[in-house]
């Protein structure tokens, strides 16, 4: 088969499609998946580079996410069967033209959804489903803070926070990508290039944001922080910008906040039937209209490496998409 694989730890512009890779096999308790389309995210990225929380060895193909048909199913297996529409998620090993997966990492399809909407939700829209609704337990009315908000995860959290009865602000490095935001939803925009984060969630808000969703990290984590809301949840999502932050604890004491760790992949492994009532919840939303993720472009594997580039220069609105 073919796939986009690793061979060097490089960064993306080492990738490049190999034809002569061996198919995996069917065992007990998996689903074998001819894959239609493979969603892009930022972990990819650090795969390549060999610096992601998982460091499979080379030569390994990255992509967390797919969506395709059954193909054949193991013994026990019984939520899915041969010809199904479905999506999935792993750790690694989407960028194949065929996949083997855990059943628990598989969901059904629906029909009015596409193979690349598919491949283009689980990651982004699971996450911040957990986030939102398990980690920060957001009410409708509460004030929500997205940073990186143009991005995959970043327009997710935008939609669902919508969706969930928040009243969102979105936060971006540009003013087309605010614009961007206000299309899916969001009510007020920050420019935090040119404005102080800090003193316009102030000028937005009547005490600060409720819920602050951070999948960036880096230098906008202290003043998100600084306009949080008393008894306030701030969402350690991810560190995009590439920058762990320290943050003074004593700022967590005076807003009686919580900072709250966000590791949706160790989640889904731990809780896999509530992972998939997720995902089944958002692929109905997506069915009826009520989300509508957003696919920034669609390019064949042998556009991989261009593709994983666009998106660590920020480049992307919502999500891309790889097709075999």
């Amino acid at each position: 088969m073919r796939a986009v694989r690793v061979h060097e730890l490089t960064g993306p512009a080492a990738l490049r499609v190999d034809d002569d890779v061996p198919e995996p096999t069917v065992s007990a308790g998996q689903v074998l998946i001819d894959v239609k389309a493979a969603g892009v995210n930022f972990p990819d990225i650090l795969q390549t580079r060999g610096i992601y929380q998982f460091k499979p060895t080379p030569p390994f193909s990255p992509g967390g996410e797919a969506a395709g048909i059954v193909r054949a199913v193991g013994a026990g297996v019984t939520s899915v069967a041969p010809g199904d529409r479905v999506a999935c998620s792993m750790i690694h090993g989407a960028y194949a033209e065929v996949v083997s997966v855990p059943e628990l990492a598989v969901i059904g399809l629906p029909d009015a959804v596409s193979f690349e909407i598919g491949a283009a939700t689980l990651l982004t829209y699971a996450t911040t489903y957990h986030a939102l609704v398990d980690r920060a337990a957001i009410k409708p009315g509460e004030t929500l803070l997205v940073l990186g908000a143009s991005g995959g995860v970043g327009i997710a959290a935008v939609e669902l926070g919508v969706l969930l009865g928040a009243r969102v602000i979105a936060a971006a490095s540009a003013d087309d990508k605010l614009a961007f935001c206000r299309a899916h939803g969001a009510a007020e925009g920050i420019n935090y290039a040119r404005e102080d984060l800090k003193a316009r969630i102030k000028a937005l808000t009547s005490g600060g944001c409720d819920v602050i969703y951070d999948p960036v990290g880096g230098a906008l984590a202290e003043p998100a922080l600084r306009g949080i809301a008393w008894q306030g949840r701030y969402l350690v999502v991810g560190f995009a910008s590439g920058d762990i932050p320290k943050i003074p604890l004593n700022l967590v004491l005076l807003k009686g906040c919580q900072i709250v760790g966000v590791f949706w992949g160790s989640f889904a492994m731990r809780e896999p039937a509530r992972n998939r009532e997720h995902a089944a919840q958002i692929f109905t939303w997506i069915a009826e209209g009520k989300l509508a993720p957003h696919i920034d472009a669609v390019v064949p594997f042998t556009e991989a490496a261009s593709a994983l580039q666009r998106l660590e220069r920020r480049e992307v609105k919502g999500k891309l998409v790889l097709v075999p």
